[in-house]
């Protein structure tokens, strides 16, 4: 059963730097939104094994992916393909709706 990816500073330009959709989940512990969404996060890491990469980044731990990626409200969930921002969302969405728009750039 695939694990969602834990993404940092350190790893995420070569996580992102793949043809195949990249889901990232931008998420803090304290946030009861990003727990509610956490496990579809989870599901989908092991449904879309091999077709997609879905990954979490903790925006406590990782300011300058915050900065960078213009985080204000999490959770913030952003698709990537080729290393570009392809989707983003604010806030809990439905699992069909995070399925969907991954599978609109496999």
């Amino acid at each position: 059963m695939a694990k969602a990816l834990v993404a940092n500073e350190a790893n995420f330009q070569s996580l992102i730097s793949t043809d195949k959709p990249v889901l990232i989940d931008f998420w803090a512990e304290w946030c009861g939104p990003c727990r509610m969404i956490g496990p579809v996060v989870e599901e989908l890491a092991t449904e879309m094994d091999g077709k997609a990469v879905i990954a979490k980044v903790d925006v406590d731990s990782n300011p300058n992916l915050s900065v960078q990626f213009g985080i204000r409200s999490i959770p913030a969930l952003m698709v990537f393909k080729n290393g570009v921002v392809v989707e983003k969302m604010v806030g809990v969405q439905p699992k069909a709706e995070l399925e969907k728009r991954i599978k609109a750039h496999i």
